[in-house]
Parts: structure tokens; C-alpha cells; sequence
């Protein structure tokens, strides 16, 4: 499936180009956006290629890797959004979500917006049965916005990632896809 677009009041979800490369570094390169994921802040170079990476990716077929770019109306990109499609498990149809929404968007619904749209893509367009995020465990609003969309806390994987030089526990959540259509 190239290209997504998916569109909701207040976002849209595209497909990433050369040109985002300058908005996703103000996000990828901000402390305070990644606090809670899995990297340090990113350089203007790492974004570049991870840009590169997942417009390559976009193009693979079966397609696996849906890393979108979130904007608002008139094109200001707001966020990273990712879904993976689980190839570990062919044909269990489960999918992983993540994002990284720019700090001044934080607070007004928007990342409910963008993981909903993510949920859209996952159970709409793609069929899944199942999909799951995972958190900081101190990242309070990704589970109050988790929650809030029906996502169930699964539990904690201890000592999940190396962060910062120490490792992190991640909460997971997820929902099916009879829970979603409900």
C-alpha cells in the first residue's frame, strides 16, 4: 500500500519526503520530545537518513513499515508516526505503533489524533487483529492517550531497552481489532 494518506479533522497522514527533513530533526532533535523513547535527540544527518530509510521502506513490497509523516492543515509537519507490521509471526496479523508528536503540539488532542489515524491504517486499511505500543513506563500521557483509544496495559517487559546508558522497562497496551470497531 504507496501511497498512505489518511485524513482526520485536524491531521493528515502522509508519506515522508526529502523536504521533511528540517521539521522531523526540530522534533527528533528536541530532549524533551525524545525524554521517553528509545534514542538520544538526533542530528540533522540522522534524520536525513532515516528519512531515506523509510521512504525506501515505503516501497517494499509486501510492505511492512508504514512511518508517516503527521501534519496539520496547510502542511506543518507535527509528528513521526510508525506502524510495523510483526514478520516475526507471519500471518498472526499484529502491528506495533509508535510516535513522536513536537512539543507545542503537546497538549490539544493531537497525538490522540495521529494514534488514531495509526489505528485507521492498522484495522481499516491493513486488516489487523491486533496492535500494541509500547511505553516509558514514566510517560504518563502516552497511557492516559492509550487508554483513552481502548488500549488494555498488557504489563511491563523488565529491562526491555538500553537508554541513556541504563536500562528501561517498557509498559505495553494494545487492542483488538473486535474491541476497536465496537
Amino acid at each position: 500500500m504507496h501511497p498512505v494518506t489518511l485524513t482526520s479533522a485536524r491531521v493528515s497522514l502522509r508519506e515522508f519526503t526529502l523536504d521533511d527533513v528540517d521539521e522531523l530533526a526540530a522534533i527528533y532533535g528536541d530532549p524533551v520530545v525524545v525524554e521517553h523513547m528509545s534514542f538520544e535527540p538526533r542530528t540533522h544527518e540522522q534524520v536525513q537518513a532515516t528519512i531515506s530509510t523509510v521512504m525506501e521502506a515505503a516501497r517494499v513490497v509486501p510492505r511492512t513499515e508504514y512511518s508517516l509523516a503527521a501534519v496539520r492543515p496547510g502542511g506543518d509537519l507535527i509528528a513521526f508516526a510508525r506502524l510495523a507490521i510483526d514478520t516475526q509471526h507471519p500471518g498472526q496479523s499484529s502491528g506495533q505503533i509508535g510516535f513522536a508528536l513536537r512539543a507545542d503540539q503537546w497538549g490539544q488532542g493531537l497525538g490522540t489524533d495521529v494514534v488514531r489515524l495509526l489505528l485507521r491504517l492498522g484495522f481499516g486499511e491493513l486488516s489487523l487483529y491486533r496492535i500494541w505500543g509500547a511505553r516509558s513506563p514514566t510517560n504518563e500521557a502516552s497511557a492516559r492517550l492509550m487508554v483513552k483509544l481502548g488500549m488494555i496495559e498488557e504489563g511491563r517487559i523488565r529491562g526491555h531497552l538500553r537508554v541513556r546508558d541504563q536500562w528501561r522497562d517498557s509498559v505495553v497496551h494494545s487492542v483488538l481489532a473486535p474491541e476497536w470497531l465496537a
